[in-house]
């Protein structure tokens, strides 16, 4: 090889390491604007918006493989899903939510192109948050959409996330509310009895400024 050649090479290694670096510092700056602000559940956290708050500043950690292994292979398959927590939605569903998102794909929404968010529907032990019969779904709304309505589900007793796929009929509704005037918090109370241990709560935000509905998998442990 060259001098030149080899100079050359230098040169674009550290045209692309910079280039991974400016991406990512971007990504810690406040988005403006309703074309890139979004949202999510916040409160017990959705997987991806757990998964960046976490991990978000420390992502190159290697100890998240044995401290948070879900969130790890999300990391590892696509960082762009937790850099992108408040994106996981889909436009034009017409809330017919079961055609347009199949049965094993509830966490990604869906989201199967690109593969961006395929890794929120890998079945494993996913961090929980501790919540009791009675609790509350926060969610935060960067862009203020506001809420035509949310439902809200969770799992039945006996299904097991750790080593079974999501599927609507793992589902049921605890929580179907009105609309929600524009905002960036919003809370919905949810009632629940008989359950105990690992459950998903599944959130659908259908948003007030367009057919734009957000599918959110939140892991939680009923003490």
């Amino acid at each position: 090889m060259t001098c030149h050649d080899r100079n050359k090479r230098i040169r674009r290694a550290s045209t692309v390491a910079l280039g991974t670096v400016t991406a990512a510092l971007l990504t810690l700056i406040p988005w403006s604007g309703t074309a890139v602000a979004h949202g999510s559940v916040v409160d017990p956290a959705s997987r991806n918006y757990g998964c960046w708050q976490r991990w978000g500043d420390d992502f190159q950690n290697p100890a998240m493989a044995q401290e948070d292994p879900m969130c790890w292979q999300a990391w590892q398959d696509n960082p762009n899903a937790m850099w992108n927590w408040n994106g996981l939605y889909r436009n034009g569903s017409a809330g017919n939510f079961e055609a347009v998102v199949p049965d094993g794909q509830l966490c990604s929404g869906g989201r199967t192109e690109g593969g961006r968010y395929n890794s929120l529907d890998t079945v494993g032990a996913w961090q929980t948050t501790d919540v009791t019969d009675n609790f509350t779904v926060k969610l935060y709304d960067q862009a203020s959409h506001g809420a035509d309505y949310f439902k809200v589900y969770v799992t039945r007793q006996g299904f097991d996330p750790a080593t079974q796929s999501l599927g609507w009929d793992d589902l049921q509704l605890v929580a179907t509310t009105g609309s929600y005037a524009p905002s960036q918090n919003y809370e919905i109370p949810v009632s629940t009895s008989g359950l105990s241990g690992r459950h998903v709560v599944y959130t659908i935000w259908q948003a007030s400024h367009m057919d734009q509905t957000y599918f959110l998998c939140s892991d939680v442990d009923f003490g």
